[in-house]
């Protein structure tokens, strides 16, 4: 169960090849429950955290960033990523990839997180109001400010994070270096396109979401369980996650496998996606401490491909979903 560093795609920073996600601090986790579960990451080696501006409107930011402080050995052994996008208020300039919203945006993760820069900045979702000359130039910008070391992107069409890639190679721009889209045994869009242009660009993928909000878990209301997050997780609805047969076919078939193999749910999904040679870090979600350890046991996990084949066999193209 011993976690690995690999490369951030064809660049040289490396991280754990599990990230631990920080969507739940504030929201589901307190402060004193968000740092028993980051310093029990921190533990296990994991070096790679994932948060967002909107995460509980900076909270999740600002509950890192003291973890941080206060668990970590040396800020130089930690890769932090943030987002910028979601809307951070009201006003009409409190969201997208405007320059204005990106260059303030920083200014404000910096200050929640504590920190002089993160390692990752990410533009959450893909601006349809924004020009992407106008976006690709401001996060250009937040790196040569030394705000950011590297720039990800996330959910969003193969043309859309092609054409920007293009763009900023022939402009001499800071490129991005990650995608992290949805990706999981329930939701495999992604191998249409955006594996395969990642792969060959040399793009870190780092899918969020790997079981699918806990519904291959076991953990969700249609499944029998009653949790706080699955009850109010309305996001999880609009990714229609459990709307069809087939969606429980396959947690069904996840359920059968891991008691074959003497495994959690959570951690036999975990191992399908890191199975993806594509796949560098997916972001892990915890609520408790122990949560972590038992999605570590994925690394342990190799699957055969009959296995594959039997928990990927009920797939039905399904339409896209998670780049709103």
């Amino acid at each position: 169960m011993a976690i690995e560093n690999k490369r951030l795609g064809k660049h040289g920073v490396l991280v754990s090849n599990i990230c631990l996600g920080t969507m739940n601090f504030g929201w589901h986790t307190t402060q004193k429950e968000s740092f028993k579960i980051m310093d029990r990451a921190l533990e296990l080696g994991i070096n790679f955290f994932d948060t967002a501006d909107v995460y509980s409107q900076g909270v999740s930011e600002e509950i890192v960033g003291r973890a941080l402080r206060d668990f970590a050995p040396r800020r130089d052994e930690i890769v932090l990523a943030t987002k910028v996008y979601n809307p951070m208020g009201k006003g009409p300039n409190l969201k997208g990839l405007s320059r204005k919203h990106i260059m303030e945006g920083i200014d404000a993760s910096l200050k929640r997180l504590g920190t002089d820069y993160v390692d990752l900045y990410i533009i959450h979702r893909f601006d349809y109001e924004t020009s992407m000359e106008e976006t690709i130039e401001a996060l250009n910008d937040v790196v040569k400010a030394g705000k950011a070391l590297y720039l990800g992107a996330s959910s969003m069409w193969a043309w859309q994070f092609q054409k920007m890639l293009t763009m900023q190679r022939e402009r001499g721009y800071a490129p991005f270096v990650s995608m992290q889209d949805y990706y999981n045994l329930i939701y495999r869009e992604e191998e249409r396109e955006m594996l395969t242009l990642c792969k060959a660009q040399g793009i870190a993928v780092t899918p969020w979401s790997p079981i699918a909000r806990g519904f291959l878990a076991g953990s969700m209301p249609s499944q029998g369980k009653r949790t706080v997050r699955g009850e109010t997780d309305e996001y999880a609805k609009l990714l229609g996650i459990g709307a069809s047969d087939v969606d429980h076919e396959i947690a069904e078939r996840v359920r059968v496998v891991a008691e074959r193999l003497g495994v959690s749910r959570a951690a036999l999904a975990i191992a399908w996606v890191l199975a993806n040679p594509a796949v560098t870090s997916p972001i892990i979600g915890a609520s408790k401490p122990h949560h972590l350890g038992e999605a570590l046991k994925a690394l342990d996990i190799k699957l055969d491909e009959e296995t594959k084949k039997y928990l990927e066999e009920p797939y039905r193209p399904r339409p896209v979903a998670g780049f709103a």
